[in-house]
């Protein structure tokens, strides 16, 4: 059997091994989904009921949120997929799975894979729960099939960036209160300036600095154009995949290189 061919079957194996602990811890599987559902139909129908916003279009805010949602749902699902790395650290499983003839590369690719699927599977959950919603107005500008292909593409990028610097803080971050302090340190304030909640167009300028600089801006705006805007959205789809293209890859590939310590 080929290296190669090695590789693959250690990658399939721990894709299958975190999808099925993601399956049968249902608190988890079930708190992933029901969140991002319950903020959109509670957030989205107060400020669309209670507020009228202007900036959004026909004041239907709700619609509004579906790609900031969606972009959160993958947020969240990547930095608990990337804290199965502590469990496994403490209960000695990395030890076992470093010492197999397979190179740490290999073993850490495996486990971001996996964080990648779980989390794109549950982005696009998201997205399908919120296209069946008979109150939920997307434009679909481009077809729903094209459409739906934009924005898969979109979460898959924007998963292999999540998971690279997941991967990335997780490798040298001692523990995991350690960790979750410093994703939400980082990924939280991404979120808030991405235009994930509210339109970048009325935005001061320094919040637009902070927008340009920000990820996650350009998966936001990557789906807002595929599923609800009737329009190039802010920055436009080809400058969107461009920078999540590019970015995604490099942080994904500096995650892998940087092998975890395992004895603290």
């Amino acid at each position: 059997m080929s290296g190669f061919a090695s590789a693959a079957i250690a990658c399939q194996a721990l894709v299958q091994r975190d999808v099925r602990a993601v399956l049968r811890s249902r608190s988890q599987l079930y708190s992933s989904l029901l969140m991002p559902l319950g903020l959109l139909a509670i957030l989205g129908a107060g400020v669309s009921d209670g507020l009228d916003p202007a900036a959004v279009r026909d004041g239907d805010y709700a619609s509004f949120l579906v790609p900031g949602i969606i972009v959160m749902t993958a947020l969240f699902s990547s930095t608990f997929s990337s804290a199965s790395f502590y469990y496994d650290r403490d209960w000695g499983v990395l030890k076992v799975l470093f010492a197999s003839p397979h190179s740490p590369r290999v073993i850490l690719f495996g486990k971001s894979l996996a964080g990648m699927l779980i989390g794109s599977l549950q982005a696009l959950a998201v997205l399908l729960v919120a296209a069946l919603v008979p109150a939920i107005d997307l434009d679909w500008q481009y077809g729903v099939v094209p459409g739906a292909l934009l924005a898969a593409a979109a979460i898959l990028l924007l998963a292999v960036f999540l998971n690279g610097f997941a991967q990335v803080v997780a490798s040298r971050i001692r523990t995991m209160q350690g960790f979750h302090l410093v994703m939400n340190l980082v990924l939280f304030p991404l979120l808030f300036f991405s235009g994930a909640f509210f339109p970048l167009d009325e935005l001061p300028v320094w919040l637009k600095v902070l927008a340009v600089v920000d990820p996650l801006s350009y998966a936001v705006d990557a789906l807002r154009a595929a599923i609800y805007l009737d329009g190039s959205g802010y920055f436009g789809l080809a400058l969107d995949f461009a920078v999540l293209a590019t970015l995604g890859p490099a942080i994904f590939a500096w995650g892998i290189r940087r092998q975890p310590q395992l004895d603290w």
